[in-house]
């Protein structure tokens, strides 16, 4: 039995090329090749890419409800994916929508990406919405949103390691990158494995090289080739496509989590308007699905009604999977909210300081940086007196992490963002009970009345498990209170978001927000004394500075001069969200109860979950981090889509995952 790997690839930054120049061509020194011809690029690609896969043509035919979408084997400049776009443009119809998806394990600099594509002021409105987003050059799946129709992966890393964690299907590959005499690492029969792996039935295939590796290596996997004619010099080039993929052998080892079987997609109803479901509210309506978000009291009533909320992360000294999807979450909220804020309404990237409150926390840290090699521009160690300059505030703390894209947010604004798109409708009512129906599900709300829909998604927070369906879910409820304080003009208090046992934002209108307590297995939200004095100990910790500076401007730090709120919030008990299908745990149960006695003993049958069931739940505190990618996870599956993250990470989400590890240790879920 082929075993499916739960392992990745090293969480790192990835080398950049070194480049040298020839009138505006980018010429890769380490391959001793070139990105591109230097005045009829575009035509190449054109040629070879869009016209041997006849995109115009399958763009304009294109009426499924789900993206076509096309894979790339290097990225390099990104000539090719913007083609494709403006190709799409001009062919699609106009509620069609199209996936891009590249892989690239030497990330050019944005500034070199901007010189590179300023060859072709064609394509200049869309180049400028790529270099606007583009990413650190972090190993991993960084997804942009380059318009509602338009969406693009960049799977950064080796191109084989990347398409074989690739959880997706591919309609069109354009199989680029060095020639295979410069580059014959990767030009090996694995790669045409993945390729084939990850195609759709039909998938078609273009590539600009006719050497003898390339195509006996895509005979071996599956495809069908022929010659056509090449561009330029090139006399010739291979076109082909593969009819009938091989089977996805990864699910041997976990069936438990194969996803379910699709189901219609009209009309979803989204339980809860925090943060959790007003992301999947716009997820889902960004795709051109009808949404329903039934909230009992109002937008960010719970959890994500604070004032500010810190956008940050506290990743684990070793690499784990936890710390990847936190990772992967952290990079995209920064670049989704870029794109919903406005004027800086909604957010502010003023970075984050997270302090190392004791020697065993700075060595934590200093053993974390070790471990992940990670650009500057996601995180930073420090050491005083960097720290206190900047935080641009006294610190007391020895040691440091700077992230310095991250920041605050207003997560109450941002939900009622969300919820505003035109294809979102937001009713109040409080849903008591799911009934599973025919083709869907009815919605029987607290007042009598119903609610019909295809798909549900639970976004509750700490009562999403209060339905039958969802009852066999561990979730615990943590409260916290926030502390507000009014400063006084003469204290501007801190411009970075300061984090150590909790964390002080900057100034939003001249109060100053810190907290929040942790209060696990409390269910209660009135403000209390005990939880003020809890939040000001934990400022006095962090910030003495300010703390000094407040009472010299006759500020007593009290309970009784603070105002506040407090909120529940959901977790999980390993601490991870649960983002995924809804399983049905008894049948879990029974069909893998074998795994008690021996955890080798894998059944083949495919995991059963309720049909059109969803949840995204448990996101603690750090929602910010996690919810809206989780929100395009659930989406994604929904809608038929190559996912946000790696394979074993969209697994390591999935709910049913306390399921089976109780089975292992012999308990309940």
């Amino acid at each position: 039995m082929t075993q499916r790997s739960n392992a990745l690839p090293p969480l790192a930054a990835l080398t950049t090329p070194a480049l040298t120049w020839n009138e505006g061509a980018p010429h890769a020194t380490a391959f001793d090749d070139i990105y591109f011809t230097r005045g009829d690029g575009r035509a190449e690609t054109e040629h070879v890419f869009l016209g041997a896969n006849h995109l115009p043509e399958r763009f304009a035919a294109w009426e499924a409800s789900r993206p076509f979408v096309i894979g790339e084997t290097g990225f390099g400049t990104g000539l090719n994916m913007l083609c494709a776009w403006a190709c799409f443009e001009q062919h699609a119809p106009p509620n069609a929508r199209l996936h891009l998806l590249s892989t690239e394990k030497f990330p050019l600099e944005r500034e070199a990406l901007e010189q590179a594509l300023a060859s072709w002021p064609s394509l200049a409105s869309y180049s400028q919405a790529l270099c606007a987003q583009w990413p650190a050059a972090v190993s991993g799946i960084h997804r942009l949103h380059l318009t509602e129709r338009i969406t693009l992966d960049l799977h950064f890393g080796d191109t084989t390691e990347r398409l074989e964690q690739l959880d997706g299907q591919v309609d069109a590959w354009f199989l680029d990158g060095f020639a295979p005499s410069k580059n014959p690492d990767m030009w090996q029969p694995e790669l045409f494995n993945a390729m084939a792996a990850r195609s759709r039935p039909g998938a078609t295939f273009a590539t600009f090289t006719c050497a003898g590796i390339v195509k006996r290596g895509l005979k071996a996997a599956g495809f069908n080739w022929k010659k056509v004619p090449g561009y330029g010099r090139k006399r010739e080039m291979l076109a082909g496509s593969i009819e009938t993929p091989p089977a996805d052998q990864r699910r041997q080892a976990t069936p438990w989590f194969t996803p379910p079987s699709l189901a219609s997609v009209k009309h979803v109803v989204v339980v809860g308007a925090g943060l959790a479901g007003s992301s999947v509210a716009a997820a889902l309506a960004r795709r051109g699905v009808k949404v329903t978000v039934v909230e009992r009291e109002a937008p960010g009533a719970g959890g994500s009604g604070n004032r500010q909320g810190a956008l940050y992360v506290k990743l684990a000294a070793e690499t784990n999977h936890q710390s990847r999807v936190y990772l992967a979450g952290l990079l995209y909220s920064q670049r989704w909210l870029a794109k919903h804020h406005a004027k800086q309404v909604l957010w502010q990237p003023c970075g984050v300081v997270q302090l190392a409150s004791s020697d065993k926390e700075a060595r934590r840290q200093q053993r974390f940086m070790e471990q992940h090699p990670l650009p500057c521009e996601v995180v930073t160690s420090m050491e005083n007196p960097a720290l206190t300059e900047t935080a641009e505030i006294s610190i007391n703390a020895s040691h440091g992490l700077y992230y310095p894209q991250a920041g605050w947010v207003r997560p109450k604004a941002l939900c009622e963002h969300l919820l505003s798109h035109p294809g979102v409708a937001l009713q109040q009512g409080e849903v008591s009970s799911l009934t599973q129906l025919a083709d869907g599900w009815q919605l029987n709300l607290a007042d009598g009345s119903t609610l019909e829909a295809d798909q549900v998604v639970i976004a509750s927070a700490h009562l999403a498990n209060r339905f039958a369906q969802t009852a066999e879910l561990p979730l615990q409820s943590v409260r916290g209170q926030i502390s507000e304080l009014q400063l006084p003009k003469e204290v501007a208090g801190p411009t970075r978001v300061v984090c150590a046992g909790g964390y002080v934002a900057p100034a939003l209108e001249g109060v100053l927000t810190f907290g929040a307590s942790f209060v696990p297995n409390n269910a209660t939200t009135d403000v209390t004394i005990d939880d003020h004095q809890r939040n000001i100990d934990e400022l006095r910790q962090t910030l003495p500075a300010l703390v000094e500076e407040l009472a010299q401007a006759g500020i007593e730090l009290t309970p009784e001069h603070l105002q506040g709120r407090a909120a529940v919030r959901a977790a999980s008990p390993d601490k991870t969200p649960y983002a995924g299908p809804v399983p049905v745990t008894a049948a879990w149960q029974a069909d893998y109860s074998l795994l008690s006695k021996d955890a080798t003993r894998v059944a083949d049958t495919p995991g059963e979950h309720y049909p059109g069931l969803w949840i995204s739940t448990a996101h603690g505190s750090r929602g910010l981090a996690s919810a809206p990618l989780c929100a395009e996870v659930i989406a994604s599956r929904m809608c038929d889509e190559p996912m946000p993250l790696e394979a074993p990470l969209v697994d390591h989400l999935h709910p049913g995952r306390r399921i089976i590890s109780a089975i292992i240790r012999g308990e309940n879920a």
